[in-house]
């Protein structure tokens, strides 16, 4: 039985051709397009300061978490390992938790809950302990357990958008939708489509599903801020802006806390 630090210990093996370019990198494309994690995951973390301070800390700890999944996606596509598929799929599973400990609105927890986030945080953290234990026994169907999740939270993205008359957020979403459709997109067509893209010598679809997903990112976490703005913090107006400017057709969104009092 191979080692779970061993090369090739995994299951799992995407489109792209092993060893190309080094005998050190399974997956050089896929291993390296994860550096945008890396980079987007500190800047989130300096341009949501002033919300996080007023919101929640905790906010700091979704922007490690998803610099960690880079780092761990890395390790994973670099060796193929046994180990790094797990260690790459938890910390999925660890950001999804926190970010539904810290956004999901009141109005969707379980009725049993009275609306306590409080036991909602609890019941979302026993939940993913649970399922930590569970991802070991089947590990190659975690990641579309990982991609189901997704539904659940394209659910509560289109009852928020159908609410709002808030032109920024709809903006957001409908960004983020996108987005994550032709992420998803791409991870299907390598999953499921690999000897088309080798035919046509182009089997780097689950790379640009890295680049993708780290660029929904930033658009979901400032879309889900928006939305739990309005219930968590009524007496609060937030501004969206982008970096590196607000006149830029491309940037990355961030929102700051204007202070001024609203009409509940």
């Amino acid at each position: 039985m191979p080692s779970i630090f061993a090369y090739q210990s995994s299951e799992v093996d995407w489109c792209e051709t092993n060893f190309q370019y080094s005998q050190l990198v399974a997956e050089f494309y896929n291993t390296f397009s994860n550096v945008t994690f890396l980079l987007f995951g500190p800047l989130m973390m300096f341009l949501m300061h002033p919300y996080a301070q007023k919101r929640s800390r905790y906010i700091y700890g979704v922007c490690i978490l998803f610099m960690v999944i880079g780092l761990f996606s890395m390790y994973f596509h670099m060796t193929l390992s046994f180990l790094g598929q797990l260690l790459d799929e938890l910390s999925i599973l660890w950001l999804l938790a926190s970010s539904y400990s810290i956004w999901m609105p009141r109005c969707y927890f379980p009725a049993f809950l009275g609306g306590k986030r409080a036991l909602f945080i609890r019941l979302v953290m026993i939940t993913t302990v649970v399922s930590t234990f569970l991802s070991f026994l089947r590990p190659t169907v975690n990641a579309y357990a990982l991609n189901s999740i997704a539904l659940h939270i394209l659910y509560i993205v289109c009852q928020e958008y159908r609410k709002t008359s808030n032109k920024e957020l709809r903006h957001l979403i409908e960004v983020s939708v996108v987005l994550w459709a032709f992420a998803l997109t791409s991870w299907i067509s390598d999953r499921f489509l690999c000897s088309f893209w080798q035919w046509i010598h182009f089997s780097y679809l689950h790379s640009i599903w890295h680049v993708l997903i780290s660029i929904t990112f930033p658009y979901a976490m400032v879309s889900m801020a928006l939305v739990d703005a309005s219930y968590e913090m009524p007496d609060q107006t937030l501004k969206v802006h982008y970096w590196p400017r607000d006149t830029w057709p491309v940037g990355l969104p961030y929102v700051e806390i204007l202070g001024a009092d609203k009409n509940c």
